[in-house]
């Protein structure tokens, strides 16, 4: 198993004791320890369901959309995770004929260690690259690991747990003339949103692993629109402590007092208008293909440089 490393563990777990001591949690460690782990696969299964349909049909159009690429196809998926939905189009493309190379990106190394060793069951080679995709220059180094063209993907809204106006732009700026970039959302419903109790478990799943007990204190979520574009709308998750807390993070000694706030990084959601313009209007791509889930929560946009 080939893993390229970018962001170390040492880094990792330095950056996650100063983000404790700021008060602010960024993406990357909801899916870094071994509890968050456990509470993300939790909550994904979920919508793998209604999320098989799309992924069915994007597997048999695999081979057609890559058809310029040759007979190699490099498969470069931002925010990888298991890898569980990329594997539907790499077994495709494989069992299609064609030379595939999969480059799965994330900060997790448990998760980077399941996408490669799935991708090498199905006799597929892989690359895992662990990156720190709010990073530019992390994004620019991963798109790097090939020439174009290429496949981008950037699938289970991962663009929802980064500021989609910069995060976009970022990997759009990698996307060149002959790329395929595949990105999908989840959809607002037009009601404020109620967290499930899977959701609960994976935004306090990362205080879990620094030694915070859930009766320690309560988490709170707000939803309000964003008003840099109209239909994109920011649910922000925070922990509220109920009690002093002194907590002990990779060596670090940091005190929590009784009502502070912990921001548990956020998420986007938007109207499907809204995605539409986040793609093409702001980030310069064009809109090839759209497929809806089955139950019409998130949609999927295959894209290509304009």
């Amino acid at each position: 198993m080939n893993i390229e490393v970018l962001l170390t563990e040492a880094e990792i777990a330095e950056e996650f004791a100063e983000s404790i001591a700021a008060r602010d949690l960024p993406e990357k460690f909801f899916y870094w320890t071994p509890q968050s782990v456990k509470a993300w696969e939790a909550l994904a299964a979920r919508s793998e369901e209604c999320l098989k349909g799309t992924w069915e049909s994007l597997a048999a159009r695999a081979a057609d959309l890559t058809k310029p690429f040759g007979k190699r196809v490099p498969v470069i998926s931002f925010g990888a995770g298991d890898g569980l939905k990329d594997r539907t189009l790499l077994r495709s493309l494989a069992g299609a004929g064609r030379e595939v190379k999969y480059f799965p990106v994330d900060a997790s190394q448990q998760l980077l260690e399941t996408a490669c060793a799935g991708a090498e069951d199905d006799d597929i080679e892989a690359l895992g690259i662990k990156a720190d995709i709010s990073s530019p220059m992390h994004v620019v180094l991963a798109a790097d690991v090939s020439e174009a063209p290429r496949l981008f993907l950037m699938v289970g809204n991962t663009l929802g747990g980064f500021d989609p106006m910069d995060q976009i732009r970022h990997v759009a700026d990698c996307v060149k003339k002959g790329d395929i970039l595949i990105v999908d959302t989840n959809l607002h419903p037009g009601v404020p949103v109620t967290p499930t109790e899977e959701q609960r478990r994976f935004v306090f799943a990362p205080l879990a692993a620094a030694g915070v007990l859930t009766d320690d204190g309560e988490l709170d979520f707000t939803e309000r629109p964003d008003d840099r574009l109209d239909g994109m709308f920011m649910l922000t998750r925070r922990f509220i402590a109920s009690r002093d807390l002194r907590l002990l993070v990779a060596g670090h000694e940091i005190s929590v007092a009784r009502g502070e706030r912990i921001l548990l990084n956020f998420r986007y959601l938007f109207t499907a208008e809204a995605f539409r313009w986040l793609l093409t209007g702001h980030a310069g791509l064009r809109i090839v293909g759209e497929i809806p889930s089955a139950d019409g929560k998130i949609m999927t946009a295959v894209c290509i440089k304009a």
